[in-house]
């Protein structure tokens, strides 16, 4: 029981999951898909080591292992696992890179969970974690608790104090059960195991009493340093009733590295949170700002967004389309990829025209460049954009897909085709401003988002309090250094004032009307409180820039209705995958 620690608010819904694989790619993207779905997760190399943990950490609830590990083998872990009596029950999944016919009739013999071939899927690995979770392995080493108590007439509290003082006595038998078991004392050892077996019986701990026959066994056959390997056992039983009456804590090693450093963050924290009422608002500039944008190598991409790339990158893909379909879904690696895609054809032909489709990007980079890019991804903290009560990453990156899809959607609807593709790719990189603040100053984003709930002002607006300037400012200096294809920038420039563009009007317009309708719909959240109702289409800045480009005879409320039922139906569709990975 060294090393727990109180994690205040657990849900116990929550689940521990340990890792056992070498890659460091894989172990950022299971932390991803973890994080996204609430759980914990410890990480080990090899499986010596998974047998240490499982062994002093009894709140591991599942386990995924590589078949391939260095050393002991990763179905050799497993056979290990399920021939010990506590730890048989523990579910094990093997989600391996390179897997056989004959590996997988073994797992299967070994009574693995399951045998899943990488890349990580969400829904598989949630869907693995409920299937543990439905019949917890570490309760089934007790009687249901209510069933229970009302068959020997107990209280619930009356059934933990026995238990608590079963694991009192198990500690306090392993001294002397080692003594007795120098002294080759088979009648006195049986004498305590007996009265032990009695005890964990009548608390209803069935494993304690396969344990204690196990040690049974072995003192009659005068198996004695068997024996002695086995007594370790009553200190796993110990610490397997104390997780039963204190399912709330957590090993050291299942805290997030923020916890840990939880007192550092909040003195980050403070500087940013603390500075309307010591008066020192604007906390930066934006020439200070600049200059730290400067020396960002790339766009920012969430951490298990570039985990689940890297892995598709370097999995040597026969088929592009995944890796295509990742970065036409997410905001920073679309922008990375026309940066780089861009940044190769300058160099083979100076006058060619920008690349503005990232999903083309994928395909002339090529499957070795994407692996070097993959590495060299920079990355943020998925957790730093939450904020509470309602804004994360999935809603702002729902908010994103949302207005990429919203402005596809008015261009092609509008009859400017031309524009339906650069539509969606200036749809999605819009906001890019605020993954680049994120990296920066991960406490200022969080300060401005509380900071316009709280005051009921726009973002914008507390942007410019805080940092002197806005974030679409911030992301238009860095596109610009990068060279992203000019209408992009033109859009981040003016997607709030398309009014004032003097430059691509018609794409700016289209994607601020689409920004508009899925704020006022709720597709996502991109920090601002919809409004309580949006200006007659007539009478938007956005409309007066867009009705010069459509027929007379255009019916404009039938758009207005069409666009409204649209955006309804692209909200369930995005939320629709959260729902799946809860019902997983």
């Amino acid at each position: 029981m060294a090393g727990l620690a109180l994690a205040l608010g657990v849900s116990l819904s929550m689940a521990c999951i340990l890792l056992v694989d070498p890659s460091e790619v894989a172990q950022r993207a299971m932390k991803g898909i973890l994080a996204r779905g609430g759980h914990r997760l410890a990480i080990v190399a090899n499986a010596p080591d998974a047998w240490r943990f499982v062994r002093t950490h009894v709140r591991v609830d599942l386990v995924f292992t590589e078949l391939k590990l260095e050393g002991e083998a990763g179905l050799e872990l497993v056979q290990r696992i399920k021939a010990d009596c506590f730890t048989k029950l523990l579910p094990v999944v093997v989600y391996t890179e390179h897997g056989n016919r004959e590996a997988v009739k073994r797992g299967l013999d070994l009574r693995v969970q399951n045998f899943l071939i990488k890349p990580y899927h969400d829904a598989a690995i949630f869907g693995e974690i409920a299937k543990a979770a439905a019949n917890p392995w570490n309760v089934r080493h007790f009687e249901e608790e209510r069933s229970f108590c009302k068959l020997v007439g107990l209280t619930a509290d009356g059934l933990h104090k026995m238990l608590d003082a079963l694991r009192v006595t198990l500690l306090a038998a392993r001294t002397g059960l080692t003594e007795l078991a120098k002294a080759r004392s088979a009648a006195r050892v049986n004498e305590t195991l007996g009265a032990l077996a009695e005890d964990a019986e009548t608390a209803g701990a069935w494993g304690v009493v396969d344990c204690v026959n196990q040690l049974r066994e072995k003192a009659e056959a005068g198996a004695w340093p068997e024996f002695d390997e086995l007594l370790e056992g009553l200190d796993f039983a110990a610490a397997l009733i104390f997780r039963h009456l204190n399912p709330g804590l957590l090993p050291e090693p299942f805290l997030a590295v923020h916890e840990l450093n939880a007192e550092r963050e909040a003195r980050e924290q403070a500087v940013w949170f603390s500075a309307p009422a010591e008066q020192r608002c604007p906390v930066t500039t934006l020439p200070d700002l600049q200059r730290e944008l400067d020396a960002i190598t790339g766009v920012p991409v969430i951490d298990s967004v570039a985990a689940a790339f890297e892995m598709g990158a370097n999995g040597h893909p026969s088929c592009l389309s995944p890796l295509m379909d990742i970065v036409d879904r997410d905001p920073a690696l679309a922008a990375q990829l026309l940066i780089a895609a861009n940044a190769a054809r300058r160099t083979e032909d100076q006058d060619a025209n920008p690349i503005e489709d990232p999903r083309l990007s994928v395909s002339l980079l090529g499957e070795k460049r994407l692996a070097d890019l993959a590495r060299m991804l920079v990355t943020v903290e998925e957790r730093l954009m939450h904020v509470p009560p309602a804004f994360n990453w999935p809603q702002f990156w729902t908010f994103q897909v949302g207005v990429a899809r919203m402005a596809r959607y008015t261009a092609r609807y509008l009859d400017l085709h031309v524009l339906e593709a650069p539509a969606y790719t200036a749809g999605l990189l819009h906001d890019l401003g605020k993954l680049l603040l994120l990296r920066l100053h991960p406490f200022g984003l969080q300060a401005v988002f509380d900071h316009a709930r709280r005051a009921k002002i726009p973002v914008r607006e507390a942007e410019k309090y805080f940092l002197g300037c806005t974030t679409a400012e911030m992301a238009v200096h860095f596109a610009t250094q990068q060279r992203l294809p000019p209408r992009f920038i033109h859009v981040m420039e003016w997607w709030a004032t398309p009014e004032l563009a003097t430059a691509d009007a018609d794409l700016v317009a289209v994607v601020s009307f689409a920004r508009a309708l899925c704020l006022h719909n709720r597709v996502g959240n991109s920090g601002d409180s919809p409004a309580e109702r949006l200006l007659p289409i007539e009478e938007t800045p956005e409309w007066r820039v867009l009705r010069g480009s459509v027929f007379p005879s255009f019916n404009l409320r039938e758009f207005e209705l069409k666009a409204h039922q649209h955006c309804h139906e692209l909200r369930l569709e995005l939320h629709g995958r959260l729902k799946e990975y809860a019902a997983a």
